[in-house]
C-alpha cells in the first residue's frame, strides 16, 4: 500500500504562530473552520430572512432575533461539541481527568453533541421570539453544511480522524505512528481520505440539495422539511463514509478490531453509525410529516 499519495508536507494545523510575552499563540485551521462556517451561516440566513417571497406569509426572524440565534448556535455548538465527545467518546478517561473537560484547545468535538446543542439553542430562541420552531429549525439546517464543509476540510490538514487501510489510488499516507500501524501491511500504509468524502457530501451536495431546495424549490414554505432533508442526508452521508472511516482508539481491541460499538458476530455498527441512526429516523419522520401538511 505505499504507492498512495503522500501526505502534504506544506500543510500544518496552524495557520500562524505569534509570540506574546514569551508565550506562543497559535490560529488553527480548525478554529478558523469554525469561525467562517459560521458567518457563512450567519449571512445565507440574514439573505433569507429578507426574503419574504421564500415563506408563507413573513419571515419567522427579523434581524435581531438572527443575531440572537447566531449567538446561542455558537454556545450550543462549543458546549454541546465538547460535551458530547466527552461523553459519547470517551467519557471513562475524563471522569478520572474531570479538570480537562474544558480543556476544548486539546481538541475532541463531537458533531452529534453539537447538534444536540444547536438544537437547545433553537428551541430556546424559538420559544423566546414567538416563532415557528419548525421555520427557525429550517435556517439552521439550510445554513449548516458550509461550516460542516470546511471543518472536514480542518480535519484533513489536521491528519486526523483518517479511513481504513486502502489499495486505491487516492489514498493518502498520514504522517504519525499511529497512522502508519497497519497490520499486515508491509512499507507505508494508504488511508482513506475520509475526511474528503465526508466535506463533498455533508458539506458540497447535502448544502447544494438544501440552497436549491430553499431558494429555488420553496421548501422554508413548509416547516420541517428542510430540516428533515438535512438530519436523514447528513446520517445517511455520515453512516456511508464510516464504512470507510477508522474507528476511535479507545473502540478498537484485540477481539474488535473494527472498533464497533454494536457488533452481531462478523458485523457490526460504529459510534458514529449508532448516533446516525436516530438522524435518519428522525429526518424521514420530519419529511413524511411536513410533506403530509404542504398546502397544493
Amino acid at each position: 500500500m505505499s504507492t498512495g499519495l503522500p501526505f502534504p508536507d506544506f500543510l500544518s494545523p496552524d495557520v500562524f504562530t505569534l509570540p506574546i510575552f514569551g508565550m506562543e499563540f497559535a490560529l488553527r485551521w480548525y478554529a478558523l473552520a469554525y469561525i467562517v462556517g459560521i458567518l457563512i451561516g450567519w449571512r445565507l440566513i440574514a439573505v433569507a430572512v429578507a426574503r419574504d417571497r421564500l415563506w408563507r406569509g413573513t419571515a419567522p426572524l427579523d434581524r435581531a432575533q438572527v443575531e440572537d440565534l447566531v449567538t446561542w448556535m455558537i454556545l450550543g455548538i462549543i458546549l454541546g461539541g465538547r460535551l458530547g465527545f466527552v461523553l459519547f467518546y470517551r467519557p471513562d478517561y475524563y471522569l478520572q481527568n474531570p479538570a480537562e473537560i474544558l480543556m476544548v484547545w486539546q481538541g475532541g468535538m463531537s458533531f452529534h453533541g453539537g447538534f444536540l446543542g444547536v438544537v437547545v439553542a433553537v428551541i430556546y430562541v424559538a420559544r423566546k421570539a414567538g416563532a415557528p420552531l419548525g421555520s427557525v429549525a429550517d435556517l439552521l439546517a439550510m445554513a449548516t453544511p458550509p461550516a460542516l464543509f470546511l471543518g472536514r476540510l480542518a480535519n484533513f490538514v489536521n491528519a486526523e480522524l483518517w479511513g481504513r487501510p486502502t489499495d486505491l489510488p487516492w489514498g493518502v499516507i498520514f504522517p504519525g505512528p499511529y497512522a502508519q500501524d497497519c497490520p499486515g501491511v508491509a512499507g507505508l500504509c494508504a488511508r482513506h481520505p475520509s475526511q474528503i468524502y465526508e466535506a463533498l457530501l455533508e458539506g458540497t451536495l447535502l448544502g447544494t440539495i438544501l440552497l436549491i431546495g430553499a431558494f429555488r424549490r420553496g421548501w422554508l414554505r413548509t416547516p420541517w422539511l428542510t430540516t428533515g432533508v438535512f438530519l436523514a442526508g447528513y446520517g445517511l452521508s455520515r453512516f456511508f463514509v464510516e464504512l470507510f472511516r477508522q474507528a476511535d482508539a479507545q473502540f478498537i481491541t484485540a477481539t474488535n478490531p473494527m472498533g464497533y460499538v454494536i457488533q452481531v458476530g462478523a458485523y457490526g455498527i460504529s459510534m458514529g453509525q449508532a448516533l446516525s441512526l436516530p438522524m435518519i429516523a428522525a429526518g424521514l419522520v420530519a419529511i413524511a410529516a411536513s410533506v403530509r401538511r404542504r398546502p397544493s
